[in-house]
């Protein structure tokens, strides 16, 4: 007798998460809209962030360690503060595994940030 089960699929999860928000061409922000993109924006606008975001999101599985993207050229204390900075900017999520911290890029964030700097489609 096997204890095997089958486990349902879920669907993807960028299928279901709205953009923060509209492309940038399409109308003016509100300003709940604007605060939010800005916050992303200010996440990513240091070099550091920007370099450990990057990291994160290319790493094989989609998630990695802090152990394994920690080498940015600043101190680990330096790179706990920058990660909890694009935490709080929503941009990366994190769990703990015993000693170490995996942080990933939810494949929605990513699709959100794309749709807004997309070009809105032009009326024929």
């Amino acid at each position: 007798m096997s204890n095997t089960k089958v486990l349902p699929l879920l669907e993807p999860a960028a299928e279901s998460v709205a953009p923060c928000c509209p492309p940038v061409t399409e109308r003016p922000f509100t300003a709940e809209e604007a605060e939010t993109a800005a916050r992303m924006f200010k996440a990513l606008g240091d070099p550091v962030r920007l370099r450990l975001f990057s990291a994160v999101a290319s790493h094989e599985g989609g998630e990695a360690c802090v152990c394994d993207i920690s080498d940015v050229g600043v101190s680990q204390p330096t790179v706990s503060h920058h990660l909890k900075k694009l935490k709080e900017a929503g941009l990366l999520t994190s769990e703990r595994r015993g000693t170490w911290v995996y942080y990933r890029v939810e494949p929605s964030v990513l699709a959100a940030m794309g749709k807004l700097l997309t070009m809105a489609p032009t009326p024929a």
